[in-house]
């Protein structure tokens, strides 16, 4: 039987094929600008999706802060929040355009000739498997390793920022200005340490992992996502980023805490340096427990709030008749 499977591989002709340049996902975008447009879209969408949520009191009761909080304890207006934000914005876009000169062509036509090659080199591995492997799995590996490139390149740039107190006060204490986070503060940095923290980290991500345009609008987007959704404010039942990483909006909250600024170091993805380096909030669970019991009091308090701005109102409707 395994001779038989062998000799049908053997048989098997090479299939021709014919390379062509790889089209557009966005017919007249091309993908390596698509990779730097995508993140900017990602940011503002995402963070307008809390802006929404913020405006209308939809989540109150999965608050990490109470709101009166926000304009009480940051230091820094929302209007220089957005100013800095749309700098950074811009300075990773200019990179971005000048790293994208030097993209290779993407070429495509041969993919069923790949999976051909893979299936005489691992005869005994399942074609479906090499087919997914070779048009989806490579990708996601490069991307996952990408990830760990990430959390390292900003783990120990981050938090060589707070040991180092000319750095610190120079640069990093621009971005704890926000004792409490909202979405579109996510990038609010010194435009210096935006540049390196995050463009470069994730360029260099990207050009060690050698992605594909299309692989690096993946990464670029869903690391964007993942940034503003660690910095939303909201401790949410449903939301995937919270539920898939555990380094997500509430551990970081605690790094933007006075009694948590030299923890939790990691972002944006996994917790491993901090356990690793032994700068893990030792009290993790317990101000998980503790916040939740805040929110509730606060939720519950919210509640009553409004039901007596409700009969407040009314009451005036009522004296005016």
């Amino acid at each position: 039987m395994n001779h038989l499977f062998l000799a049908n591989h053997t048989l098997m002709s090479a299939p021709d094929y014919k390379l062509v340049e790889k089209p557009s996902l966005i017919e007249g975008i091309p993908d390596n600008i698509l990779a730097l447009i995508a993140p900017v879209v990602a940011y503002w969408t995402y963070s307008g999706f809390f802006y929404i949520i913020d405006t209308f009191e939809i989540a109150e009761k999965y608050r990490i802060h109470p709101p009166e909080e926000v304009a009480s304890r940051n230091k820094a207006s929302r209007i220089d929040v957005l100013k800095d934000v749309i700098l950074q914005h811009i300075i990773q876009t200019i990179v971005g355009l000048v790293v994208a000169n030097f993209d290779p062509i993407q070429y495509t036509g041969d993919e069923e000739y790949q999976i051909w090659k893979l299936s005489h080199k691992y005869p005994m591995v399942p074609t479906s498997f090499l087919r997914f492997y070779h048009l989806y799995g490579f990708s996601m590996l490069k991307i996952f390793i990408a990830f760990l490139i990430i959390d390292s390149w900003q783990y120990w740039l981050h938090r060589i920022m707070h040991l180092n107190k000319a750095l610190y006060k120079r640069f990093h204490s621009r971005h704890h200005r926000l004792y409490v986070p909202y979405a579109f503060g996510a990038l609010y940095n010194d435009p210096v340490e935006g540049f390196l923290l995050d463009t470069l980290g994730t360029g260099i991500a990207s050009i060690v992992t050698q992605l594909t345009p299309r692989e690096a609008i993946v990464l670029y987007t869903f690391s964007t996502l993942k940034t503003v959704d660690d910095h939303c404010g909201y401790a949410l039942p449903f939301d995937p980023f919270q539920k898939l990483f555990p380094n997500n909006s509430i551990y970081h909250d605690i790094h933007h805490q006075q009694f948590g600024i030299k923890t939790n170091f990691s972002q944006p993805f996994f917790t491993f340096w901090d356990i690793l380096n032994n700068t893990r909030y030792k009290d993790l669970d317990n101000y998980k427990e503790k916040q939740k019991s805040i929110t509730i009091a606060k939720y519950k308090q919210f509640l009553h709030d409004r039901e007596m701005a409700k009969l407040k109102k009314k009451a005036e409707i009522y004296k005016k008749d």
